[in-house]
């Protein structure tokens, strides 16, 4: 089956081999096909910046004081019942006498209202927890939808690609663009290091017309540039030259060697 023909059984994948569960021969087929198809490879690379965002949105976790309180009840409680053997034959005696002198008639009726109030008190604090602890829970609940509400916003929506590689076929930078956030991410994927008085700049390469600049790119390995769809929609490719320091106006196009480029690609929604 021809994967480039498929696009949705592509993304299905290139999704499996990102997260690790596509295995065995299907997984060095899908590396072979790779390794041949700049689609495939960047098919591969969109899943994998999409689960690393994920991760590293991921809030760190505290212990709930709740969980230390439960471990400290529950080493008391073992304390106590190692203790229990020690004292249980005298308590029970002392139980024994002070029983003997309830009984009778006479004082069956206010024993029965005693115990009555104690009951109604011990349930009335037992329903009183477990509200509690519900209302606890639908605060927890409600917390940490309101988090995956902000971490699905802030998940990129990827929706155009390219890997741009070397005379060499080599992918240097991977270039993605999310229309929501309207931000060009370049990130570095190859081991070039441009001279301290040269800059790398980024070009739109369109079907007509001369090249326009998408901005000029800093030593991070990962840059983030603002820019609208409209630069980039229906742009066929993207190159990256070597310019003097803080890049060359857009007008000129480029004035150094372009060391890096490939096609533009708009991913399947």
């Amino acid at each position: 089956m021809n994967l480039l023909k498929n696009p949705q059984l592509l993304d299905q994948l290139a999704a499996g081999y990102a997260l690790g569960t596509l295995r065995g021969g299907a997984r060095r087929r899908f590396e072979t096909l790779a390794r041949e198809s700049a689609t495939v490879r960047a098919s591969a690379l969109i899943w994998q910046e999409r689960f690393a965002s994920i991760t590293e949105l991921q809030a760190a976790q505290a212990p709930s004081p709740n969980v230390w309180k439960r471990i400290e009840n529950l080493v008391a409680a073992q304390k106590r019942a190692q203790a229990a053997p020690a004292v249980e034959a005298p308590m029970l005696d002392k139980l024994r006498q002070t029983l003997s002198l309830w009984r009778g008639a006479a004082f069956a009726g206010g024993f029965a209202s005693v115990a009555a109030v104690l009951v109604g008190a011990y349930v009335g604090v037992g329903l009183s927890r477990q509200v509690d602890s519900q209302d606890s829970q639908l605060a927890q609940a409600a917390q940490r939808n309101a988090q995956l509400v902000a971490q699905l916003k802030a998940t990129p929506d990827i929706q155009y690609v390219a890997v741009l590689a070397d005379d060499k076929s080599a992918p240097s930078v991977l270039v993605t663009f999310d229309p929501r956030q309207q931000a060009l991410v370049i990130k570095r994927v190859g081991g070039y290091q441009e001279a301290s008085d040269k800059s790398l700049q980024l070009w739109a390469l369109p079907p007509s017309g001369g090249p326009k600049s998408l901005g000029v790119l800093g030593g991070d390995k990962v840059i983030r540039l603002n820019a609208v769809e409209g630069e980039v929609k229906e742009v066929p490719a993207l190159a990256i030259s070597l310019e003097p320091k803080g890049g060359v106006p857009s007008e000129g196009g480029p004035t150094g060697p372009v060391l890096f480029k490939g096609a533009l690609l708009q991913t399947t929604t």
